[in-house]
Parts: C-alpha cells; sequence; structure tokens
C-alpha cells in the first residue's frame, strides 16, 4: 500500500485566471507564488511556503489532457513502487495524455 503523507499538488482550470489570482490571493488568503504570462498559469502556496501548491491554468491552457490533477506527497521509493501495486489492485496506470505507464 501507498502511505499519502499529505498533498503535494493540485491543479485547477478556471474561465477566468484574473479574477482567480484575485479570489485565492485575496479572499482565500493564499500566498501567489509565481505566475506564468505565456502559459497562463498561476500557482499559490498551500501550508506555507514550499509545503503544498495550488496551480490555477486558464482554459485550454493546461499542458495535460485532463480538467485537474491531484498529487500526494509520499516517498520517492513508493513513487517508483506505484504503478506495479496499483496493477495488483487492478488499476491500470496511465499518464497525463491517457498512455499506459510502466513508471
Amino acid at each position: 500500500m501507498i502511505s499519502i503523507k499529505g498533498l503535494y499538488e493540485t491543479h485547477l482550470t478556471v474561465s477566468n485566471l484574473d479574477r482567480s489570482i484575485d479570489f485565492y490571493r485575496d479572499v482565500v488568503g493564499l500566498e501567489l507564488a509565481h505566475t506564468i504570462a505565456d502559459r497562463n498559469v498561476a500557482f499559490f502556496w498551500i501550508g506555507g511556503r514550499e509545503t503544498s501548491m495550488l496551480g490555477l491554468w486558464s482554459i485550454h491552457s493546461s499542458p495535460m489532457q485532463m480538467r485537474l490533477h491531484i498529487a500526494f506527497h509520499t516517498t520517492i521509493d513508493q513513487v517508483i513502487e506505484a504503478p506495479a501495486y496499483l496493477r495488483t489492485q487492478g488499476i491500470v496506470p496511465r499518464n497525463g495524455a491517457g498512455m499506459e505507464i510502466n513508471e
């Protein structure tokens, strides 16, 4: 079994990046970590700097075909072992493009 130690990152698709930045910074109170204007993305720290991250992507700007992404904090050994473990549970691990992966 994979031991989850916390949330590492999550990514959401938003319809208006500027409005979403204002909301997560000014209403929710998250610290803006970084923006990449030419990729239409903003990143926020969650739980303090370098603890966890929230990425906000404008519609159609995400590099993944998915609409959201969540990554858990665990050890590198468990990340390496994860595909084999998932297969023992009847789950086919896939990358962001939907292709089956082994690592």
